[in-house]
């Protein structure tokens, strides 16, 4: 969970509605425009928990994409091994990242009136933990952020019962946006799943 975002930066490539039905191209189009010429892998960090509704994005998008793309993309965090407060630190230090990778770093953040129930792709590290007095290293060469919840001094009571269809809505629209990125990027064929299911 990531601090509130009061002002969109000048790095910011999209702000796009959760729910909107082309939500999965436009984070493609988004992505795609990001990821280095030469990429040869792609490492997707979903970060958050599995005991809090509103920090489960990323564990959501993690299950969903699992082994979809072997060869080319790598998940860490889902739903069952959650890359968590308890579990990011070990996780990022240990990681070893072979020359020519993209890592995309996917958390729920707080935010404004402006910002609320949409998904901002920005160019650049995130900072995960910010939002609940974490101090945890930065991660990813680009973000995925879903603004869940409005920036609440009752923070613990908004994330203990953020709703569970925005939340998963909005997985699943991120996880088909990364998926559409990959699939284009490494030219696999257009009768490829794009999500994980079951």
């Amino acid at each position: 969970m990531r601090n509130q975002m009061d002002q969109v930066s000048l790095n910011l490539t999209g702000m796009i509605p959760f729910n909107h039905r082309l939500s999965p191209l436009f984070i493609r189009d988004s992505l795609y425009s990001l990821i280095p010429q030469g990429t040869q892998h792609i490492f997707v960090a979903a970060i958050g928990s599995n005991r809090i509704s509103g920090d489960s994005l990323g564990p959501f998008v993690g299950t969903l994409l699992d082994d979809l793309f072997p060869r080319h993309l790598t998940v860490l965090g889902n739903l069952q091994y959650p890359l968590d407060a308890t579990t990011i630190e070990e996780e990022i230090s240990t990681l070893s990242l072979p020359d020519n990778s993209f890592v995309v770093a996917i958390d729920s953040v707080l935010g404004n009136e402006e910002t609320v129930n949409s998904i901002i792709i920005q160019n650049g590290q995130l900072k995960p933990g910010k939002g609940l007095g974490s101090d945890l290293p930065p991660i990813g060469h680009c973000s995925v952020m879903g603004v869940v919840v409005k920036n609440d001094p009752d923070l613990e009571s908004s994330l203990l019962f953020s709703d569970l269809h925005l939340i998963y809505t909005m997985a699943t629209n991120i996880a088909k946006g990364v998926s559409l990125a990959v699939r284009q990027y490494f030219h696999y064929p257009a009768t490829h799943p794009i999500l994980q299911i079951g």
